[in-house]
């Protein structure tokens, strides 16, 4: 997927190029002081669809009664009345999936995620804290990781429901546990498994894996959602 409107370009000097100069997309993965992929960087997910649906790879997905029940009316309605219509934004799976880019920046303790849209960002702390006793639900729920090898291994708790899935509209609970498993293949190809934990909402736990392209020589830009008018006038379209 290509990057939309981003900065001017800029030559980052620690980026491994071709002959031709061009950003080698194929070179072995950087490596942190630490010896662990360094998964900093500007990335995009390759594809849109899994924005739309989640579950798209999922065979016989099975909700309980109350969420089927969402789920057809939202399918029903396109998607109207989901979160970004009202400028809130995405909660941390459809960001995971939005084909916007964002960008990770990875520090001994934390783990920072930018997104570009609508300027959220997220915390993974990675030293070793436990869950707080009251997470305080949120869009984006609070997150530790650690490394199992070379895979970075989030696991994330303390959402609120007012979230969806994806723009299909997948409802959760409360109950909601993702977990992410990040793995940088090489230079410019990365790829997150998304396990969803949710037995309030679906029978057993599923999962998604999004890839991601590195988007060199550019950075992010300020993305502000400002008074929506588009999307009422295209549902149903």
């Amino acid at each position: 997927m290509p990057a939309g409107a981003q900065w001017l370009h800029h030559l980052d000097p620690s980026t491994p190029r071709t002959p031709d100069g061009k950003p080698n997309l194929t070179a072995p993965a950087p490596k942190a002081a630490d010896g662990k992929p360094d998964l900093s960087g500007i990335w995009q997910a390759s594809t849109p669809k899994y924005l739309d649906n989640l579950a798209a790879d999922v065979s016989g997905l099975q909700l309980l009664p109350w969420a089927d029940k969402i789920y057809k009316e939202r399918q029903e309605n396109n998607g109207k009345g989901r979160p970004s219509e009202r400028c809130i934004g995405h909660g941390l799976t459809d960001a995971d999936a939005l084909p916007v880019p964002f960008r990770i920046v990875q520090n001994p303790g934390v783990t920072f995620v930018l997104f570009e849209s609508y300027n959220h960002w997220r915390q993974i702390f990675t030293d070793g804290r436990a869950y707080p006793e009251d997470p305080n639900p949120s869009w984006f729920g609070y997150s530790v990781g650690k490394w199992d090898g070379n895979t970075f291994v989030v696991d994330t708790i303390g959402f609120h429901d007012r979230s969806w899935l994806d723009d299909g509209g997948h409802p959760h609970t409360e109950s909601l546990h993702v977990t992410e498993r990040f793995q940088r293949r090489d230079f410019g190809h990365m790829q997150i498994q998304l396990t969803i934990d949710d037995p309030k909402t679906y029978t057993k736990p599923w999962s998604a894996t999004i890839p991601y392209a590195l988007l060199p020589d550019t950075e992010l830009i300020e993305s502000i959602c400002e008074n929506e008018k588009d999307a009422p006038h295209m549902v149903g379209k």
